[in-house]
């Protein structure tokens, strides 16, 4: 009996949020949404992605409402919208669409993630300590952040009230946080939480657990999970070991943490390379491209235990690509799908010519595109390698091993610890 449904708007955010349940015990399944009546096994937590951050407000919302609407009725405790843990995507779509379609009338946002460096104050969003309109995210290239102020945020993408309990009302103790949160209830819409730290996410989840709806990152399920108390489903996991240890990595993402884990790979002397973005946007050299790089990696694949293909990351080739587009009418969404539609195929070749079943993407998009390519509409979140990135098995054949990572997490050596994680060798 599945105890908890959670919408996440990307695969990265789905075994983000996943891991969050499985790390205590609790059999927790990703599913990728579809245009059919998905037939779910048993489990404690079922993530559904919806793959919508790069949708239209409208698409977005529907996918949302269609993925409730699917999902299993019986024993479901608690619903869940995951989002960017910097509110980038269709926020308020999203939120208003499993509103609607549960018909509820309020729901409780908590976005902080402490352990990545997110915090909320008087619902100003820090990152790392820094003003999220200040952050990297100011300069994403589809969904650029110019606000910290998340009720302002909010209320740009929905049509209900948004309101704020802020972290003074919680060193008054539980009770005056329930009696706030009653009044916010009566009014209606969305209510933001601050989080300054881990022990704000501790007191929260004690405070939220019988909350039937629950809106923002992924954090706050690392204490409900600790908290709720439920019989656990017997995982049944009968998926044979993979006996070739060899990895393939694919990155499509352009933030630090992800340009800085690329680069602690090259430094290590492990064969990387990258792709040049610019010969994407015509077809003769974009297939020309694609078959370099796939050679290559074949190459060092049958030679060694790892390659590893990313996308040109330095600013002033990225700013040549995007302009090269331009002049084609292509905008930046549509790069960023061409890069990774690139990258899924580059790993499909791969993946085929060398029979790899152990595979690291990093990038939300990028993992989104490849799980496509590899008809991959099934995970079942296994182990935290770091916060909130874990790996994950395929549930059907030919049982892939997987690590997608969220642009924006993990620490400068990631790659390499992954590597290791899914290989079974010592760190």
């Amino acid at each position: 009996m599945i105890h908890t449904i959670v919408i996440a708007d990307d695969v990265t955010g789905a075994n983000d949020i996943g891991i969050m349940y499985a790390k205590s015990g609790l059999d927790t399944l990703v599913y990728s949404q579809t245009d059919h009546q998905p037939d779910y096994p048993p489990c404690d937590v079922l993530v559904i992605d919806t793959d919508s951050r790069f949708d239209t407000r409208e698409s977005a919302y529907e996918k949302v409402r269609r993925a409730i609407r699917q999902a299993p009725k019986e024993g479901v405790r608690q619903y869940i919208d995951k989002q960017c843990s910097v509110f980038r995507g269709n926020i308020g779509a999203e939120f208003d669409a499993m509103l609607d379609e549960l018909h509820e009338e309020f729901a409780v946002v908590v976005l902080g993630f402490p352990n990545n460096g997110r915090t909320t104050l008087h619902s100003l969003h820090y990152v790392y300590g820094t003003l999220l309109e200040d952050s990297q995210f100011r300069h994403d290239p589809v969904h650029p952040m110019t606000c910290s102020d998340l009720r302002e945020i909010l209320k740009s993408q929905t049509s209900r009230r948004v309101s704020a309990i802020h972290w003074e009302v919680y060193e008054q103790g539980k009770e005056a946080v329930r009696k706030a949160l009653e009044e916010e209830r009566k009014l209606g819409g969305y209510c933001i939480m601050d989080v300054r730290d881990n022990n704000d996410l501790a007191f929260l989840a004690e405070l939220l657990l019988e909350e039937k709806v629950l809106c923002g990152s992924s954090a706050l399920s690392e204490y409900l999970a600790k908290v709720q108390h439920f019989d656990k489903t017997s995982q049944e996991n009968s998926q044979p070991e993979q006996k070739d240890n060899r990895v393939f990595c694919i990155a499509g993402s352009l933030t630090p943490q992800t340009v800085g884990q690329t680069q602690w790979m090259r430094d290590k002397g492990y064969p990387v390379f990258q792709m040049d973005t610019r010969l994407l946007i015509q077809p003769d050299t974009y297939e020309a491209e694609c078959s370099r790089l796939a050679e290559l990696a074949v190459s060092a694949l049958q030679q060694g235990d790892f390659a590893m293909v990313h996308s040109m990351n330095q600013p002033e080739l990225v700013e040549e690509t995007k302009k090269l587009a331009s002049a084609q009418g292509i905008d930046n969404t549509s790069v960023s799908t061409l890069v990774s539609g690139a990258l899924s195929r580059i790993a499909r070749r791969v993946i085929d010519t060398c029979g790899i079943r152990k595979i690291i993407v990093c990038g939300g998009d990028t993992s989104a595109s490849l799980c496509a390519g590899l008809k991959v509409d099934g995970m079942r979140v296994l182990e935290e390698i770091e916060t909130g990135l874990p790996t994950c098995q395929s549930v059907k054949p030919p049982y892939y091993e997987l690590v997608l990572k969220s642009g924006s997490f993990g620490s400068p050596e990631f790659i390499e610890k992954a590597m290791r994680v899914l290989t079974g060798t010592p760190q």
